[in-house]
């Protein structure tokens, strides 16, 4: 059976319960098979001045090519501008493949 492509989602969220909301979400859906979130602090350019905030950062392992997937969640839970970006990985080592196509196709 050949299998598909792995990658990293990175999105960030204005607040954890959100980032596990989605990561619940995503996970009960099979979409994800892992995720991890944690705090960190984001500065950018805002109409010229440098804002600086608390953001929360949720990664998910998925297939590569569910963006739109995750982006779909993501719009149940929020309804503000936020980042998603797919990061396809070159090469994962085998026991995680292994586990992560495993997960995927059980029922």
């Amino acid at each position: 059976m050949p299998r598909e492509e792995i990658a990293l989602y990175y999105l960030t969220f204005s607040k954890p319960e959100e980032a596990q909301a989605v990561a619940n979400d995503l996970l009960l859906q099979k979409i994800a098979v892992c995720t991890n979130w944690f705090p960190i602090t984001c500065a950018y350019l805002w109409e010229g001045e440098i804002q600086q905030e608390a953001e929360t950062v949720l990664i998910v392992k998925a297939r590569a090519g569910v963006r739109e997937m995750i982006e779909e969640v993501v719009r149940r839970h929020i309804n503000y501008t936020q980042f998603i970006g797919e990061l396809p990985l070159a090469s994962v080592n085998e026991a995680f493949s292994m586990w992560f196509f495993n997960e995927m196709l059980s029922d």
